[in-house]
């Protein structure tokens, strides 16, 4: 076919170069996957976190230049992105202090992991044995990683969180947003078919300081990752 005219691949390369340079020198800390709390050496608590969205979210920002450190549980995902240096991490405590350790030298922090909420408050050294009674296990709360980040947090520092909620939905992240200081947060339903663990597509809506929602369609996960980016660029150069 005929070829572009000049001023048109023109105007596409300044595109692409200024996507790709719009977060030039930015430190970001990108969390993802779910956390395991051990019980004892063979058995923990977790979650059904496949670690795709923040993975999807750690290249979108590289893409636009960032710096990326991905804070990750386990999962069964890797990146080759240049522009991307992964910390493998297991339970909560483990990326508490990794991001606490992080966060001071951070431009911009999003937070997509599901970190348990609860972990053992005793971990059995040896494997427990099966008996012919009930067994009680006793849960203590973790660390809440976005809450203490959300206090760390100082001018300039943008902090985008996540909400899956079942119910009261929007109301439920705008309380989550203002309690742990965020810029932003970024709202997943359960109630979504398609959206949520394991599934490769995501339906989010996105919501600012200013109580401004933004709804998307269900889309696959590396476009609702540029989504999100598009809304953290808004906020950084706002």
């Amino acid at each position: 076919g005929r070829m572009a005219e000049p001023e048109e691949i023109a105007a596409q390369l300044d595109d692409f170069f200024r996507q790709a340079s719009a977060l030039s020198g930015k430190q970001v800390l990108v969390t993802a996957g779910p956390t395991y709390e051990a019980i004892d050496p063979v058995r923990f608590i977790g979650n059904h976190s496949s670690g795709k969205m923040g993975f999807a979210i750690a290249e979108a920002l590289a893409n636009h230049g960032a710096r990326v450190n991905l804070v990750t549980g386990p999962t069964q995902l890797h990146t080759e992105h240049p522009g991307i240096t992964v910390k493998h991490v297991v339970s909560s405590d483990d990326m508490y202090n990794a991001c606490t350790q992080l966060f001071p030298t951070t431009d911009i922090a999003v937070l997509a992991a599901a970190v348990a909420d609860y972990k053992p408050a005793v971990v059995a050294e040896q494997k427990i044995k099966k008996k012919d009674n009930d067994m009680a296990l006793q849960l203590i709360k973790t660390h809440d990683i976005a809450a203490s980040l959300g206090k760390l947090k100082h001018n300039g520092q943008v902090i985008v969180g996540f909400a899956l909620e079942t119910e009261q939905e929007q109301a439920n992240a705008m309380k989550k947003l203002e309690s742990k200081n965020f810029d932003l947060i970024v709202l997943n339903s359960l109630n979504d078919s398609g959206a949520g663990f394991g599934h490769d597509t995501n339906k989010i809506s996105i919501i600012d300081r200013k109580h401004a929602i933004r709804s998307f369609e269900l889309k696959n996960k590396s476009e609702v990752a540029n989504d999100i980016v598009d809304a953290i660029l808004k906020t950084v150069h706002a």
